[in-house]
Protein backbone atom coordinates (compact mmCIF):
# COMPACT_ATOMS: atom_id res chain seq x y z
CA UNK A 1 0.00 0.00 0.00
CA UNK A 2 1.38 3.48 -0.94
CA UNK A 3 -0.52 6.86 0.89
CA UNK A 4 -0.31 9.93 -0.62
CA UNK A 5 -1.01 13.57 0.97
CA UNK A 6 -3.56 15.71 0.10
CA UNK A 7 -5.29 18.64 1.68
CA UNK A 8 -6.94 17.02 4.41
CA UNK A 9 -4.70 13.61 5.19
CA UNK A 10 -3.58 11.04 3.24
CA UNK A 11 -5.40 8.83 0.03
CA UNK A 12 -4.49 4.86 -0.87
CA UNK A 13 -5.81 3.81 -3.73
CA UNK A 14 -7.21 -0.22 -3.30
CA UNK A 15 -9.24 -2.77 -5.63
CA UNK A 16 -12.28 -1.22 -4.37
CA UNK A 17 -11.88 2.62 -4.68
CA UNK A 18 -9.54 4.99 -2.55
CA UNK A 19 -9.77 5.16 0.98
CA UNK A 20 -9.36 8.78 2.40
CA UNK A 21 -7.78 8.99 6.00
CA UNK A 22 -8.12 12.36 7.60
CA UNK A 23 -8.20 13.65 11.56
CA UNK A 24 -11.16 15.33 9.73
CA UNK A 25 -13.88 12.94 9.64
CA UNK A 26 -15.74 14.90 7.42
CA UNK A 27 -13.08 14.29 4.73
CA UNK A 28 -12.04 10.82 5.16
CA UNK A 29 -12.23 7.69 7.97
CA UNK A 30 -10.15 9.09 11.20
CA UNK A 31 -7.38 7.03 11.73
CA UNK A 32 -8.85 5.50 14.95
CA UNK A 33 -11.87 4.16 13.34
CA UNK A 34 -10.27 2.73 10.87
CA UNK A 35 -7.97 0.53 13.42
CA UNK A 36 -11.57 0.07 15.43
CA UNK A 37 -13.05 -1.52 12.07
CA UNK A 38 -10.20 -3.49 11.82
CA UNK A 39 -10.49 -4.95 15.05
CA UNK A 40 -14.56 -5.91 14.36
CA UNK A 41 -14.33 -6.83 11.33
CA UNK A 42 -11.50 -9.21 12.40
CA UNK A 43 -13.45 -10.90 14.73
CA UNK A 44 -16.39 -11.28 13.04
CA UNK A 45 -14.93 -12.68 10.03
CA UNK A 46 -12.96 -15.53 12.47
CA UNK A 47 -16.35 -16.14 14.23
CA UNK A 48 -18.05 -16.81 11.07
CA UNK A 49 -15.18 -19.28 9.91
CA UNK A 50 -15.16 -20.90 13.47
CA UNK A 51 -19.23 -21.62 13.27
CA UNK A 52 -18.98 -22.78 9.74
CA UNK A 53 -16.25 -25.51 10.80
CA UNK A 54 -18.68 -25.85 13.98
CA UNK A 55 -21.61 -26.63 10.97
CA UNK A 56 -23.31 -24.32 12.99
CA UNK A 57 -23.42 -21.56 10.24
CA UNK A 58 -24.45 -18.23 11.02
CA UNK A 59 -27.45 -16.48 8.87
CA UNK A 60 -26.20 -13.23 10.34
CA UNK A 61 -23.37 -11.13 12.66
CA UNK A 62 -24.15 -8.06 13.54
CA UNK A 63 -20.98 -5.96 15.51
CA UNK A 64 -22.12 -2.92 17.29
CA UNK A 65 -19.02 -1.02 18.89
CA UNK A 66 -20.66 -0.19 22.13
CA UNK A 67 -17.62 2.01 23.59
CA UNK A 68 -14.13 3.54 22.10
CA UNK A 69 -12.49 5.31 25.04
CA UNK A 70 -9.62 7.16 24.39
CA UNK A 71 -6.67 8.71 26.48
CA UNK A 72 -7.06 12.56 27.46
CA UNK A 73 -3.18 12.68 26.70
CA UNK A 74 -1.61 14.07 23.35
CA UNK A 75 -1.91 11.13 21.31
CA UNK A 76 -5.62 10.37 22.42
CA UNK A 77 -4.58 6.64 21.92
CA UNK A 78 -7.18 3.96 21.90
CA UNK A 79 -7.62 2.52 25.60
CA UNK A 80 -10.89 0.35 25.58
CA UNK A 81 -13.35 -1.04 22.73
CA UNK A 82 -16.21 -2.59 23.75
CA UNK A 83 -17.70 -4.99 21.03
CA UNK A 84 -20.85 -6.84 21.05
CA UNK A 85 -21.61 -9.73 18.44
CA UNK A 86 -25.55 -10.67 17.70
CA UNK A 87 -24.99 -13.72 16.16
CA UNK A 88 -28.23 -15.01 14.58
CA UNK A 89 -28.58 -19.13 13.04
CA UNK A 90 -31.00 -21.60 13.79
CA UNK A 91 -28.41 -23.95 15.16
CA UNK A 92 -26.06 -21.55 17.73
CA UNK A 93 -26.77 -22.70 21.26
CA UNK A 94 -25.73 -20.77 24.26
CA UNK A 95 -23.45 -23.78 25.60
CA UNK A 96 -21.18 -23.29 22.64
CA UNK A 97 -20.97 -19.52 22.67
CA UNK A 98 -18.48 -18.68 24.74
CA UNK A 99 -15.94 -21.57 23.44
CA UNK A 100 -16.64 -19.24 20.20
CA UNK A 101 -15.95 -16.37 21.78
CA UNK A 102 -12.62 -17.77 23.22
CA UNK A 103 -11.64 -19.17 19.77
CA UNK A 104 -12.74 -15.81 18.28
CA UNK A 105 -10.32 -13.93 19.97
CA UNK A 106 -7.90 -16.48 19.99
CA UNK A 107 -7.31 -16.44 16.32
CA UNK A 108 -8.34 -13.20 15.26
CA UNK A 109 -4.65 -11.32 13.96
CA UNK A 110 -6.13 -7.53 14.75
CA UNK A 111 -7.15 -8.61 18.21
CA UNK A 112 -3.92 -10.20 19.00
CA UNK A 113 -1.99 -7.60 17.54
CA UNK A 114 -3.87 -4.78 20.20
CA UNK A 115 -3.35 -7.71 23.54
CA UNK A 116 -1.75 -5.90 26.03
CA UNK A 117 -1.84 -2.50 24.76
CA UNK A 118 -6.11 -1.91 24.35
CA UNK A 119 -8.55 -3.58 26.50
CA UNK A 120 -11.41 -5.34 24.21
CA UNK A 121 -14.28 -6.30 25.83
CA UNK A 122 -16.35 -8.87 23.80
CA UNK A 123 -20.32 -9.78 24.54
CA UNK A 124 -22.24 -11.54 22.76
CA UNK A 125 -26.08 -12.56 22.17
CA UNK A 126 -27.91 -14.78 20.40
CA UNK A 127 -30.65 -13.20 18.35
CA UNK A 128 -33.59 -14.38 16.13
CA UNK A 129 -34.45 -13.65 12.35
Amino acid sequence: MQFHMTEHGFDTETEFGTLHISSNEEKGFRPYQLMVASIAACGGGVMRKILDKMRMPADDIAIAVKEVVRSDDDASRIMKIHLHFTVIGSDITEEKMPRIMELTEKNCSMLQSVMGCIEVVKTYEIGSK
